[in-house]
């Protein structure tokens, strides 16, 4: 039996699966949402656990996704740290780079940096770009700076010195130096977070690790206290943002690589959708309560970057993080969404977010604000009767007082306002997909459009109709479907390591021993969690560049042991015109960074055809009432029961099909179908 858990912003989903280990059918699907509870995480899980009386007993795995790396940021939340680096660099944090976001945008501001100036401070060391060692580490200043930390109440010390990615001795030597004579500290060194270059990128990824080590180690040691009091004996795994697995040990050592667990394990469980169905160009919706998060998958494979940037707007340059994150873009729209006015007397949605508490005016629980699910609920587009599962009925009286300042500002109806939330929102959404196809390259109507979260089926028709896609899928439990994605998780880990070299034959020899290199890194750390050298696949990446540029593009080798130049030359040109629209066949390649992933295959369930129950339309039938399609109009509309919509069915909108977890929402003029797996296709009427 396997569980995931998966924490957002607004709820906390649970997905269960009873399945045979043999023929890895599923027997049984049970989901379960909780509001989120901030600050206690941890508990929101145990009631997900308890909402269906789950006996962790019998569970042999369970997988965790979590939002607290991500809101320990964001939201300023995280330990007191400190910095240690080379003399010299202190200032690294403070200068970052000197571009714009936007190159005409003026307003730009720079953040202040997670460590303040007089608790970064410098030791004398320097190992060259080689890593040989010019100047050894002087330790003698080392205690002077720790009695400033203690005084200063530092938690979390990250240590961070030029070229440590090559030579990582230094950092080894100080960090021992540390734990041993002061052990009260959180330690991280940079080579722990990345072995790939660039001083400030490397230098913030390690703050950023340092600054939430502390909450992470705190919350995961919780978390595993309370599940095995509820008697739960093995590994708990955790999602991480690269779309694999991991054990709990090993995230506390470098934390910042959930800095997208959630969002990841949804993308990843669209792939495992895609595969199975047949369809593996798919663009990603999953719109939960606070944001909105999309990203591409061509040919059955997501888009996998080793930088990612937090904060990052027109005015702000954001804060850059080397990890492996499977390529995401997300937006502050959510059904939390509040809906305001700006200066200039136009409509927007988000970033801020009514969260779970107190979470929309509707759930009466003193929200004040109105919001993208109260827009809905006004539209008749979430029935009251299924508001939340059909665990609350719609405070109408606060969801009216919430409209009021809006409609008094907009000289508009409670209704009219509404119909422009949504419309803002979906704008908001479209905006997003665009980022990740159209504005690189992809047209959308070569894929097909997946929504997931508990908003993403109520939005997925307008959105596929705007950009022209064929077809909306709507898995199902589609709103707890990142929690499905971990369970179809494999152990992954990454491992990054810049050496810049021409490309050339001559080298392949030294190529092959840097990823020896890793291979052996990779093993040991894997049968530090008792999994055997036999068990481990692992798959060999090359970032490459033309001769002269700053940028690379990432290659896969598709056989190490024998390497093709003409071949290498031949993909990386393709793949370098694909993304920067040019290639230049007469220069020099360089390689920049090697990566390897090392994987370990779990045994997991497989998404199985669902037998027909024998049900007719006029069985999943509900109720007819009106709905309000905005420009289409008010229409008369069925509500229809998901559980009792069999595969094969075939139905013309409008139409809302609610099921637990979510509403889907099919407009007038599109139509449904439920396939073999029981999935929602929704596809416009010609």
């Amino acid at each position: 039996m396997r569980v995931a858990t998966d924490i957002g912003g607004t709820f906390t989903d649970l997905v269960f699966f009873d399945y045979d280990k043999k023929t890895k059918e599923v027997k049984k699907v049970e989901v379960s949402k909780s509001s989120t509870t901030p600050g206690e995480f941890e508990k929101g899980i145990l009631n997900t656990i308890e909402k269906i009386g789950l006996d962790l007993n019998t569970i042999d795995f369970f997988a965790h996704g979590t939002t607290v790396v991500i809101n320990a940021i964001t939201e300023r939340k995280g330990s007191k740290t400190a910095l240690i680096t080379t003399e010299g660099f202190r200032d690294v944090l403070e200068i970052a780079r000197g571009t714009r976001p936007d190159l005409y945008n003026f307003n730009f501001k720079k953040e202040e940096p997670f460590v303040e100036r007089y608790l970064r401070q410098e030791v004398k060391e320097r190992i060259n770009y080689l890593g040989e060692v010019i100047i050894p580490l002087d330790e003698t200043s080392v205690d002077k700076h720790i009695t400033t930390f203690i005084k200063e109440g530092v938690e979390a010390i990250a240590i961070c010195f030029l070229h440590g990615y090559k030579n990582p001795v230094h950092e080894k030597q100080l960090a021992s130096y540390i734990r041993k004579n002061h052990p009260q500290f959180e330690i991280i060194t940079s080579h722990e977070v990345t072995r790939e270059w660039r001083e400030y990128e490397r230098t913030s990824s390690t703050v950023l690790s340092a600054y939430v080590k502390p909450i992470a180690t705190k919350y995961l040691n919780n978390l595993t206290h309370h599940l095995q009091k509820l008697g739960y004996k093995n590994n708990l795994y955790i999602m991480q943002s690269n779309g694999g697995i991991t054990t709990v040990e090993d995230v506390k050592a470098n934390p910042i690589t959930l800095i997208e667990s959630g969002p990841a394990s949804g993308m990843l469980g669209a792939v495992v959708l895609g595969r199975t169905i047949g369809k593996e160009n798919l663009l990603v919706l999953d719109i939960g309560g606070t944001t909105a998060k999309c990203s591409l998958i061509e040919n059955g494979i997501p888009k996998i970057v080793t930088t990612y940037n937090i904060e990052k707007t027109k005015t702000q340059a954001g804060f850059p993080i080397l990890t492996p994150v499977i390529d995401i873009v997300e937006i502050g729209n959510g059904g939390g969404s509040i809906a305001w006015l700006d200066d200039g007397g136009k409509m927007r949605v988000g970033p801020k977010s009514a969260a779970a508490n107190p979470g929309p005016s509707s759930y009466g629980k003193g929200g004040i604000n109105f919001t993208t699910t109260d827009a809905n609920v006004v539209c008749n587009r979430i029935h009251k009767d299924y508001f939340l599962g059909g665990e609350l009925k719609p405070d109408f009286d606060s969801l009216k007082n919430a409209a009021q300042p809006l409609c008094e500002e907009l000289d508009m109806t409670m209704e009219e306002v509404a119909r422009g939330v949504i419309r803002v929102a979906n704008s908001n959404m479209i905006n997003a997909l665009k980022s990740v196809s159209v504005n690189k390259g992809y047209d959308p109507r070569d894929f097909s459009l997946v929504v997931i979260g508990g908003g993403g089926p109520m939005h997925g028709a307008y959105l596929g109709e705007e950009l022209q896609m064929p077809e909306i899928i709507i898995p199902l439990n589609a709103g707890v479907f990142s929690a499905f994605g971990m369970l179809m998780s494999d152990l992954r880990r990454d491992y990054i390591r810049t050496d810049v070299m021409d490309l050339n034959e001559d080298k392949f020899a030294d190529l092959k021993i840097v990823f020896q290199d890793m291979k052996n890194e990779a093993i040991m750390a894997y049968e530090r969690d008792a999994y055997q050298k036999e068990d481990i696949e692992f798959e060999y990446y090359l970032d490459l560049r033309y001769n002269g540029q700053e940028h690379s593009v990432k290659l896969k080798l598709s056989d190490l042991d024998d390497l093709k130049m003409d071949e290498i030359e031949l993909d990386f040109h393709q793949l370098h015109k694909k993304r920067y629209a040019f290639s230049l066949v007469d220069t020099k390649i360089e390689i920049v960074n090697y990566h390897l992933v090392a994987e370990v295959i779990v045994n997991k369930p497989v998404i199985g055809k669902v037998e027909a129950k024998g049900y007719t339309v006029d069985d999943a039938l509900i109720t007819t009432e009106n709905v309000d399609f905005d420009v289409s109009g008010i229409y008369q509309s069925r509500f229809f029961d998901r559980d009792k919509l069999d595969p094969g069915m075939n139905i013309a909108g409008p139409a809302i099909i609610v099921e637990q977890s979510t509403s889907t929402v099919v407009p007038p003029n599109h139509q449904f179908r439920i396939d073999d797996y029981a999935n929602i296709i929704i596809s416009k009427i010609n």
